[in-house]
């Protein structure tokens, strides 16, 4: 490190010490040639990932962009706004294994993913938003798919309840 006051090239560290949550360090150095103290701040250069749209835009990830669009599918749902934050970190933290770009597809196809299995409603207002469904019978299809896969997680047998009735698996049968 050059000192500020002489410009000579050789110094020793005196003191480091972490802030903002370690994403930067300062460092308290001494010039060995003219022993004046100076203060360095050292921060992770991070490379912005960048999306790619439908259409070949690129544009930075905004994580607030992420959030809201879950929020907004999860609106008026039994969905706490602890459980928002945990998917949009989760998928943050899934995207970290793209380097410097991601397209938008793989962003939308991990919400779907996490929505589906939080909340079938807010999967299907996530779904039908950025599927772009031309018209009712898209929209209808969606919703088959996921009664038919609510269906195949219904347990034969329960501990405690014993086993489904006659009469609920005629309806089950009725609705495949």
């Amino acid at each position: 490190m050059k000192c500020p006051f002489c410009g000579h090239q050789e110094d020793r560290v005196l003191d480091s010490r972490p802030l903002e949550a370690a994403s930067i360090i300062r460092r308290r150095r001494e010039c060995q040639s003219c022993h004046k103290r100076f203060t360095t701040y050292e921060r992770l250069e991070e490379v912005p990932l960048m999306v790619i749209k439908s259409d070949d835009r690129r544009e930075p990830f905004n994580r607030e962009k992420l959030r809201e669009g879950i929020l907004r599918a999860c609106e008026k749902r039994p969905i706490g706004p602890d459980v928002i934050e945990r998917i949009v970190a989760e998928i943050e933290y899934e995207l970290q294994d793209y380097v410097m770009q991601v397209p938008s597809r793989v962003i939308g196809e991990k919400v779907m993913k996490k929505l589906k299995d939080l909340d079938p409603v807010a999967y299907i207002r996530f779904a039908s938003v950025y599927r772009a469904f031309q018209d009712l019978d898209a929209f209808h299809s969606e919703l088959e798919k996921i009664k038919k896969d609510e269906l195949k997680t219904i347990p034969d047998f329960h501990p405690g309840r014993g086993r489904r009735s006659k009469k609920r698996e005629r309806e089950e049968a009725k609705v495949l």
